[in-house]
């Protein structure tokens, strides 16, 4: 009697149990939009794509911010007493600590989107970042509190990553698991992918407009300003993300009551090799994709290219929009190639790109320079396109959360993260940019040989559990 009218309670306020013992809450309008019509299913996979796209990139942008002035002004406001080189090594090693964090977000939220949901954890993870973003704007610098405002920056940093960590997988699921035709699975699956390029844009077009406003106080106050723009585009993505359903994969799956207690444990237990190949294709895209876009504003300086901070900044705003073509039609591409044969293709683009793209930049030609960068985010592009549906239909769909996230976000620890600070080692101790480019192409060869070993799910059906 007690356990009907708990139910019954739960029921009036729009939340269902799966079991008494792993209560799973889900809104009504979940379980009752499993028979919707195609037109409303159509308008649904619309908005998911769009809410998947515009939310990726508002918390892309939110961690691309860091990356950008890390190279620029972070080293001079939280290390001014190190020596230049030492000061951008102490600022990326903050920067790396965002991506240490990212499997840990991963964890977190991998588990509450295998349980309550894929758009409810979406929700979450938009909030963590929107506030830390935030309050990265109000730390205090070295010359303020000393020490503190590294150690409070690095906290704020290691939010960034639990969020971003946990983002992801969720909003590839979300648009991945309303698309009905198995031929656009990849297409479809791209558009979250799409929020990286379009959140880079946003994060540098950004810091150039309030470094031209600022001018010479851009030190001062400027920078501050693109971190405090971040509140008005969390209000936005909110109100895009709230006004969606539940996926129909996972309203199937409270449906039939498989949803797991521990899916993170599970995955790890059943699908330990799909998450470790999962984690190593992505050093071939993630390592250069930092290279391109993070540590080209140190090197700029380190390697005394003869142009401007606001020429890398625009030079990186065209490689962005490059992105907003080469993300989506590599997906595209990969419905009509297969998953594995489109990110091949760009893990072995990327491994030669790498000796092409410092032999420009080290031309000192200001055309040749932005032609390098402009260009570097087409190989990657080719992997980023596909990579969304090949790591996702990697896993059963009651375990698809935790191990996408997992398997996706792993590559932080030993390819995003380390990436800007392994480039600036190599080139202190070799003074040869070269040794970078070497760098990209053993990140190439061990994911084309990780990638080797996936299967491809390409066309075939994935709304099963595949165990």
């Amino acid at each position: 009697m007690g356990g009907s009218h708990r139910s019954s309670r739960y029921q009036e306020r729009g939340w269902c149990y799966v079991s008494i013992e792993a209560p799973v809450l889900c809104w009504r309008a979940m379980t009752a939009a499993l028979s919707i019509s195609s037109e409303e299913h159509g308008r649904q996979l619309r908005r998911a794509v769009i809410a998947s796209a515009v939310g990726t990139a508002i918390e892309w942008y939110d961690f691309f911010l860091y990356s950008t002035l890390t190279g620029l002004v972070f080293a001079k406001l939280f290390f001014p007493k190190s020596d230049p080189l030492v000061g951008t090594l102490e600022a990326f090693a903050v920067y790396a600590v965002g991506f240490a964090a990212r499997p840990v977000g991963a964890a977190i939220f991998g588990h509450y989107g295998d349980r309550i949901g894929r758009k409810s954890t979406l929700v979450a993870t938009l909030l963590l970042m929107g506030i830390a973003t935030f309050f990265v704007a109000l730390v205090p610098t070295y010359e303020r509190i000393g020490i503190w405002g590294a150690v409070i920056l690095t906290f704020l940093r290691f939010v960034q990553g639990v969020g971003v960590g946990g983002e992801w997988g969720g909003s590839v699921l979300l648009a991945m698991e309303w698309s009905k035709s198995h031929a656009t699975r990849g297409f479809i699956a791209s558009w979250p992918q799409f929020g990286v390029p379009c959140g880079l844009f946003l994060a540098n077009l950004a810091v150039l407009a309030f470094s031209r406003l600022s001018g010479d106080a851009f030190l001062a106050w400027g920078w501050r300003v693109p971190f405090f723009l971040s509140v008005v585009l969390v209000a936005v993505g909110l109100w895009i993300r709230l006004g969606i359903l539940e996926t129909p994969v996972f309203r199937q799956l409270v449906a039939d009551k498989k949803i797991e207690r521990a899916p993170m444990l599970e995955v790890i237990l059943r699908q330990r090799k799909e998450i470790l190949l999962c984690a190593a294709i992505r050093l071939a895209e993630q390592a250069p994709f930092y290279i391109f876009t993070a540590f080209i504003f140190s090197y700029a300086k380190l390697g005394a290219l003869p142009v401007s901070r606001d020429f890398i900044l625009v030079a990186v705003l065209a490689a962005a929009v490059v992105g907003f073509v080469s993300v989506p039609l590599s997906g595209h591409l990969s419905d009509r190639i297969g998953r594995k044969r489109m990110f091949m293709l760009g893990a072995a683009a990327v491994g030669v790109f790498g000796f092409a793209y410092f032999a420009l930049l080290g031309t000192g030609s200001a055309a040749l320079i932005l032609a390098a960068i402009v260009l570097s985010l087409v190989p990657t592009g080719m992997m980023y396109g596909p990579e969304a549906a090949l790591i996702a239909e990697s896993f059963s769909s009651r375990l698809r959360y935790s191990g996408s996230s997992l398997g996706y976000q792993l590559a932080s620890v030993i390819a995003g993260g380390p990436a800007p600070l392994i480039a600036t080692w190599l080139l202190d101790r070799t003074r040869s940019p070269y040794s970078i480019a070497g760098y990209v192409l053993v990140c190439s060869v061990l994911s084309l040989l990780a990638a080797s070993q996936m299967k491809d799910h390409t066309g075939q059906d994935i709304d099963g559990t595949r165990d």
